[in-house]
Protein backbone atom coordinates (compact mmCIF):
# COMPACT_ATOMS: atom_id res chain seq x y z
CA UNK A 1 0.00 0.00 0.00
CA UNK A 2 1.50 3.17 -1.03
CA UNK A 3 1.03 6.24 0.64
CA UNK A 4 -0.76 9.53 -0.92
CA UNK A 5 1.95 11.90 -1.48
CA UNK A 6 1.57 15.55 0.14
CA UNK A 7 3.06 17.91 -1.93
CA UNK A 8 2.61 20.48 0.85
CA UNK A 9 5.65 18.21 3.19
CA UNK A 10 7.54 17.47 0.26
CA UNK A 11 8.31 21.32 -0.08
CA UNK A 12 8.35 22.17 3.83
CA UNK A 13 11.00 18.91 2.90
CA UNK A 14 13.00 20.65 0.66
CA UNK A 15 12.80 24.48 2.16
CA UNK A 16 14.37 22.59 4.95
CA UNK A 17 17.29 21.23 3.41
CA UNK A 18 18.01 24.58 1.74
CA UNK A 19 17.65 26.83 4.62
CA UNK A 20 19.62 24.93 6.98
CA UNK A 21 22.96 25.10 5.53
CA UNK A 22 22.04 28.38 4.41
CA UNK A 23 21.46 29.76 8.27
CA UNK A 24 24.55 27.65 9.34
CA UNK A 25 26.49 29.57 6.33
CA UNK A 26 25.21 32.69 7.41
CA UNK A 27 25.91 32.23 11.18
CA UNK A 28 29.60 32.98 12.64
CA UNK A 29 32.26 29.71 12.52
CA UNK A 30 32.94 30.30 16.12
CA UNK A 31 28.68 30.36 17.09
CA UNK A 32 28.71 27.13 18.60
CA UNK A 33 32.29 27.01 20.49
CA UNK A 34 31.53 28.41 23.78
CA UNK A 35 28.51 26.80 25.91
CA UNK A 36 28.02 23.71 27.94
CA UNK A 37 28.70 20.11 26.31
CA UNK A 38 25.73 19.03 25.13
CA UNK A 39 26.83 15.21 24.75
CA UNK A 40 25.55 12.62 27.04
CA UNK A 41 28.90 10.98 27.69
CA UNK A 42 30.46 14.24 28.81
CA UNK A 43 27.55 15.01 30.76
CA UNK A 44 27.34 11.71 32.62
CA UNK A 45 30.71 9.81 32.84
CA UNK A 46 32.88 13.40 31.45
CA UNK A 47 34.39 11.25 28.66
CA UNK A 48 34.80 13.20 25.53
CA UNK A 49 33.02 10.53 22.63
CA UNK A 50 33.94 10.21 19.22
CA UNK A 51 31.35 12.58 17.89
CA UNK A 52 31.98 15.45 20.68
CA UNK A 53 32.94 18.54 18.51
CA UNK A 54 31.43 17.44 15.68
CA UNK A 55 29.23 20.04 15.49
CA UNK A 56 32.16 22.68 15.85
CA UNK A 57 34.38 21.20 13.43
CA UNK A 58 31.10 21.63 11.23
CA UNK A 59 30.57 25.10 11.38
CA UNK A 60 34.65 25.54 11.03
CA UNK A 61 34.50 23.40 7.92
CA UNK A 62 31.64 24.96 6.30
CA UNK A 63 33.68 28.34 6.43
CA UNK A 64 36.96 27.07 5.33
CA UNK A 65 38.98 27.04 8.49
CA UNK A 66 40.35 23.57 7.94
CA UNK A 67 42.35 24.10 10.85
CA UNK A 68 39.98 24.66 13.59
CA UNK A 69 37.98 22.06 12.02
CA UNK A 70 40.86 19.93 12.62
CA UNK A 71 41.43 20.49 15.87
CA UNK A 72 37.69 20.09 17.34
CA UNK A 73 37.13 17.00 15.61
CA UNK A 74 39.36 14.82 12.76
CA UNK A 75 36.74 12.53 12.20
CA UNK A 76 34.93 15.37 10.35
CA UNK A 77 36.72 15.05 7.01
CA UNK A 78 35.39 11.37 6.80
CA UNK A 79 31.50 12.22 8.49
CA UNK A 80 31.11 15.70 6.64
CA UNK A 81 31.26 14.18 2.98
CA UNK A 82 28.79 11.43 4.44
CA UNK A 83 26.34 13.55 5.32
CA UNK A 84 26.41 15.77 2.85
CA UNK A 85 25.73 13.34 0.02
CA UNK A 86 22.76 12.17 2.06
CA UNK A 87 21.55 15.82 2.45
CA UNK A 88 21.88 16.38 -1.39
CA UNK A 89 20.22 13.05 -2.00
CA UNK A 90 17.52 13.53 0.26
CA UNK A 91 17.08 16.65 -1.64
CA UNK A 92 16.96 15.18 -4.43
CA UNK A 93 14.84 12.55 -3.56
CA UNK A 94 11.89 15.24 -2.98
CA UNK A 95 12.46 16.94 -6.07
CA UNK A 96 11.84 13.87 -8.15
CA UNK A 97 8.94 13.23 -5.98
CA UNK A 98 7.11 16.26 -7.04
CA UNK A 99 8.14 16.21 -10.56
CA UNK A 100 7.07 12.66 -10.68
CA UNK A 101 3.54 13.90 -8.83
CA UNK A 102 3.57 16.99 -11.39
CA UNK A 103 3.81 14.60 -14.38
CA UNK A 104 1.54 12.35 -13.18
CA UNK A 105 -1.22 14.99 -12.54
CA UNK A 106 -0.92 16.60 -16.20
CA UNK A 107 -1.11 12.81 -17.40
CA UNK A 108 -4.28 12.56 -15.85
CA UNK A 109 -7.26 13.76 -17.77
CA UNK A 110 -9.35 16.25 -15.59
CA UNK A 111 -12.56 14.43 -16.04
CA UNK A 112 -11.17 11.10 -14.89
Amino acid sequence: MTKPFNKSISYLKISGLVLVPLVLLALPATFFDNGRPMCLSVILADMECYACGMTRATMHLIHFDFEEAWMYNKLIYVVFPIIAFLWAAEFFKEVKKIKAHRKATQATPKGA
